[in-house]
């Protein structure tokens, strides 16, 4: 349960460990619905290459797409590609940073699901078993009056009548997933060896300062939106409220109704004065719209010197005869 829970925390942390939690969930998802898929293959000789090329290519776009769709940093990306200069200028690494993460991310569980039906094999016979030479193999039955073309299109097809009590149909079956097995295995060491050759060289070729730089701008896009959208959360809630206890006040100012006063409202009155901190002045429609209007079209320049050069209160602490221990800003 313990470990559990720091899974949990770790994937709650931040915006890139929820997105690589997605991912990975996506990629155990993509086996999981692979063993539990009821593979038919067709055994028809023009039927047979088609099927099994749109089971190996259909799922992985649609998972490709879904793991663009879930990633947080597709958001961040586009927001930042298509929002207007105003006071911020764009920085094109930060948006490629963004991009190529996007696109590692979106092709893991494709990638998966790649690998493990060739692994598997089966659609790999599927596919290839008319491209394999019959003679090469004993046992082929030719008493059934088809053409060697749809004998090998039925090797797939175990329970085919053609079939019984030959031992034709395993062993080129076992041949070509040697095959299939063999280029899966062949494709998950090339991308090992591509990704450690890429850990070990980028560094050579790359200003790690840049790099850094680019990371931190594109952590805090992410957490701008983020507190951003925090803010207009809390900012609606008190303008509502605000909103709400007038419109009840009005009602019972009205002398031509006489409705009785609730009681909720002394209750979120005492609230209001806080409240008023947090609407920062913006107390109509028009004043929201204009100010959401100025943050897209606008964003504040990227300094807060004006608020860390603020001055900040003096805390003196004391004993208890009165006499100035330490002070502390």
């Amino acid at each position: 349960m313990e470990r559990l829970k720091l899974v949990l925390q770790y994937f709650q942390s931040n915006s890139e460990s929820i997105s690589n939690g997605i991912c990975i969930v996506l990629a155990l998802v993509s086996v999981k619905l692979y063993t539990s898929f009821d593979f038919n293959c067709p055994c028809l000789p023009q039927y047979n290459k088609l099927y099994s090329l749109g089971v190996m290519t259909v799922p992985p776009v649609i998972f490709f797409f879904l793991g663009v769709l879930v990633n947080r940093h597709t958001g961040v990306m586009m927001d930042e590609w298509m929002r207007p200069v105003g006071n911020r200028s764009k920085n094109p690494a930060v948006v490629k940073y963004l991009f190529s993460a996007m696109i590692q991310r979106a092709l893991l569980a494709p990638m998966v699901w790649i690998l493990v039906t060739l692994l598997d094999g089966k659609i790999f016979i599927c596919a290839f078993s008319v491209s394999v030479d019959p003679d090469l193999f004993s046992g082929v039955p030719n008493n059934t009056g088809l053409d060697v073309v749809r004998i090998m299109a039925k090797v797939p097809c175990k329970e085919d009548v053609i079939f019984q009590n030959s031992s034709f149909r395993k062993a080129v079956s076992r041949y070509v997933r040697c095959y299939s097995q063999a280029v899966g295995w062949s494709i998950l060491l090339f991308l090992i060896i591509l990704g450690a050759m890429g850990r070990l060289i980028k560094p050579c070729f790359e200003d790690h300062a840049a790099f850094l730089q680019t990371r931190y701008w594109s952590n805090y896009l992410d957490v701008e939106q983020k507190l951003f959208d925090e803010t207009c959360v809390l900012h609606a809630r008190d303008f509502a409220r605000k909103c709400v206890v007038q419109f009840f006040e009005d009602m019972t100012e009205d002398s031509i109704l006489r409705l009785p006063h609730p009681s909720f409202i002394s209750n979120v009155g005492e609230r209001l004065e806080e409240a008023e901190e947090r609407l920062h002045g913006v107390t109509k429609r028009v004043q929201m719209d204009q100010l959401l209007n100025k943050w897209y079209y606008g964003k504040p320049e990227l300094d807060v010197t004006r608020i860390a050069h603020r001055p900040r209160p003096c805390v003196t602490w004391q004993d208890p005869g009165g006499r100035a221990l330490y002070s502390e800003v």
